[in-house]
């Protein structure tokens, strides 16, 4: 099955988060890139052990982020650790996440690793963030991916954590955003986050975004749990789970696949 046909699927897509250490150039890098490339394999294979249907590698330890264009090697080491996740996973599906915001990137890796799909924080419209505002590039990313990797699904943030969009007060509202990244982003699936990292989603703002695009594969990307996952998974076609899937729920443990095994069941009983 391929994975466009896995989100119009019954079935609750559970998408799993290797976060990577710093990488090289990062100021907070540690000075081993295999020690790196150890963690996310190890972090790759609980993930398929537990059940996880695809996993998404991002350069979470690269704080501070850069806002778009991350250099030369930070790609380069993405390269290396989407190609360990691959060997350590299986047929399990992959995608990428270059933080905070390189699309262009993220689709380079798609194009060299053959991942199935990306994730784009700022898709359309533009945020304030910690690395200033970001300014979606919908029309450049879209014909990129036309060029390199017409393969990969585009997965899209509206008004992505840790940030805020930009716009005019009482004017901007989350069905509409939502309604704008899909049919005029071309986003092929929607997703929905809390504040922050491990916050859950607002369930009134889930209900908007399904009212407006009834139709769009709607993604949950923070917050879920074994707790709440039933209640969430109501309004959605699956989600993205990095901090829930540590040992302990912590977004620093590695990932502990019993609790993969564990959402996964309650994925399942939805």
């Amino acid at each position: 099955m391929k994975l466009r046909e896995l989100l119009s699927a019954r079935r609750k897509l559970l998408i799993g988060v290797v976060h990577l250490a710093p990488l090289p150039g990062a100021p907070l890098f540690a000075g081993s890139m295999q020690a790196v490339l150890e963690r996310a394999s190890v972090d790759a294979a609980a993930l398929a052990e537990g059940g996880a249907d695809a996993i998404v590698v991002e350069n979470f330890g690269d704080r501070p982020f850069h806002k778009d264009a991350v250099p030369a090697e930070t790609i380069a080491a993405m390269a290396r650790a989407l190609d360990a996740v691959r060997a350590a996973a299986g047929g399990v599906f992959l995608g990428v996440n270059v933080l905070r915001n390189d699309a262009r990137a993220a689709l380079g890796l798609c194009a060299a690793s053959g991942a199935d799909f990306l994730r784009v924080n700022v898709h359309v419209g533009a945020a304030v963030t910690d690395q200033g505002v970001i300014e979606g590039r919908a029309a450049e990313t879209l014909r990129e991916r036309a060029r390199l990797a017409p393969d990969a699904l585009l997965f899209a943030d509206v008004f992505v954590k840790h940030a805020a969009p930009l716009g005019a007060a009482g004017e901007l509202d989350i069905g509409d955003a939502a309604k704008e990244t899909r049919e005029r982003g071309l986003a092929d699936a929607l997703i929905v986050t809390g504040r922050a990292t491990g916050a859950e989603a607002s369930l009134d703002e889930l209900e908007r975004v399904r009212e407006r695009v009834p139709d769009a594969p709607l993604l949950l990307g923070s917050g879920v749990t074994e707790d709440n996952a039933a209640a969430m998974l109501a309004r959605a076609d699956g989600a993205i789970v990095g901090t829930w899937l540590k040992r302990d729920g912590d977004v620093d443990a590695p990932v502990d696949a019993a609790r993969v095994a564990r959402l996964r069941a309650a994925f399942d009983s939805v």
